[in-house]
């Protein structure tokens, strides 16, 4: 006999626990089904314990790059084991703290794959059986995973995604990462401060690709600097895996010349693929791009009842994201009427400097046919960042001819913690003058903002205009 429920979420990643806990809230019956650990790939896999290893590196990278230290400072080592224990106590705390909440929110948990029915029912199945719900409302947080090459696929030993990145239990000597995304970037941050001889290798033009290109060339610098290897416009054309090693074989297209790199591991971070191939109960019902599926502003699919949310839906597959579809989704289907406006999207890049941007380039805001006031102020003038030997930041607003923020690209230590002002000023249509009538902190990094905003202006006090 099928079981009742008001709302099924399928998918206990962040777009998934948050829509359960809302619901819940709104005094709905909620019933959230996951296979693996509540809090999906973000909190057990991917942002959570990657942050950790970030931070505890940057402790080691510190101390060895601090010059008015004296001592042995060559000999401080991280221990790795206790790092990985570390991140492990800090995923279990926080996937202990969710399940208690949703427990007391009488969200009924079930540990079990899931198959999505046309008719909104839900087919669990369970070391018990088979149990089967039907609900007024369903919501798909299945999430993503990292996507392979058609010739290369992940084996978890060589060939590696982040998952297995996150837990090796020894720093290798070398590493190719393929992608200069987010993932690559951090990654490769990460095991070069372990001492790893780093290669980054990216087929497009810039690392970042889409972002803004004046302040990802700071940030390649600054990441040259550390020791990443990192070259743009290389095309991977054949891999061969050998006993401990993988070699990859392509094309730069920058010169037409050939390249060879060989290294213990390889670490796939070219994108990601949507968690669709088994959501449906026979074939698939659903509108969908690439497998992804398609939704409206409110987040509801081409069946009535069916929301989806989260890196399931494209566009930036960002946990932040999930956090905010999840919510409007969650509403809608308790009779509410909200859509998503993605105009004020923030996002970052955890490398050393930070990387963090929101709304428009300048490129796109050019393409747009937008009249672009650029006001850029480097990390160089601050006086706060040279307190902190920290001068290859920039910060970076993209404003019309109205003075109106359409686009601001920040490049420093703490950049995601800048970077809400700047998102609060994007999505209310702040102007420069908005921004510049602040009173900043002295001495921040934060008074580059205010400082860019009088450039965009030449009005600025602490560089030349």
């Amino acid at each position: 006999m099928a079981e009742k429920s008001d709302i099924v979420i399928i998918g206990g990643g962040p777009g998934g626990y948050l829509a359960a806990m809302r619901g819940a809230q709104l005094k709905m019956r909620i019933t959230l089904v996951e296979e693996d650990r509540i809090g999906g790939t973000c909190i057990n896999y991917g942002c959570i314990p990657a942050k950790y290893l970030l931070h505890q590196t940057k402790i080691l990278k510190e101390v060895g790059g601090t010059k008015t230290l004296e001592g042995p400072v060559g000999e401080v080592r991280l221990n790795w084991a206790k790092v990985q224990q570390g991140r492990q106590a800090v995923v279990d705390q926080l996937v202990k703290g969710l399940v208690f909440l949703l427990e007391k929110g009488k969200v009924e948990i079930v540990k079990a794959p899931a198959r999505l029915r046309a008719d909104r029912s839900v087919v669990v199945r369970t070391a018990e059986g088979e149990r089967v719900f039907e609900a007024d409302k369903v919501i798909v947080a299945t999430g993503s995973r990292a996507a392979s090459l058609p010739f290369l696929k992940p084996d978890g030993r060589n060939v590696i995604t982040s998952t297995e990145a996150l837990e090796l239990p020894k720093v290798p000597k070398s590493l190719l990462v393929i992608g200069a995304g987010a993932i690559g970037l951090e990654m490769g941050s990460i095991y070069r401060r372990l001492g790893t001889d780093v290669t980054v290798l990216e087929i497009l033009p810039q690392i970042l690709p889409g972002a803004d290109r004046e302040s990802v060339t700071r940030l390649e610098r600054a990441l040259k600097k550390q020791g990443l290897k990192i070259s743009t416009e290389m095309r991977i054309d054949e891999a061969v895996l050998e006993e401990g090693a993988v070699t990859l074989k392509g094309l730069c297209l920058k010169t037409d010349a050939p390249f060879v790199y060989r290294a213990e591991k390889v670490l796939l971070s070219a994108g990601r693929k949507p968690n669709t191939a088994d959501l449906f109960e026979g074939p698939p019902f659903l509108d969908m791009d690439r497998d992804f599926i398609k939704v409206n502003t409110a987040l509801e699919t081409n069946v009535p009842g069916i929301y989806a949310v989260g890196d399931v839906i494209g566009g930036k597959l960002l946990a932040h994201k999930a956090y905010h579809d999840a919510i409007i989704a969650v509403e809608n289907a308790c009779g509410m009427s909200r859509t998503v406006d993605y105009a004020a999207l923030p996002s970052a890049v955890f490398t050393e400097p930070e990387f963090a941007s929101v709304g428009l380039t300048q490129e796109e805001a050019v393409a747009k046919g937008i009249k672009v006031k650029a006001g850029v102020f480097p990390l160089q003038a601050s006086g706060r960042a040279m307190t902190m030997d920290a001068l290859y930041g920039v910060v970076k607003l993209v404003a019309d001819e109205g003075d109106r923020l359409v686009g601001a690209h920040i490049v420093a230590p703490g950049a995601s913690e800048m970077i809400p002002v700047l998102t609060m000023a994007v999505a209310k249509g702040m102007t420069l003058k908005d921004l510049d009538s602040i009173i900043y902190i002295h001495p921040t990094l934060s008074e580059a903002i205010g400082e860019a905003a009088l450039k965009a202006n030449n009005e600025a006090l602490h560089i030349l205009n």
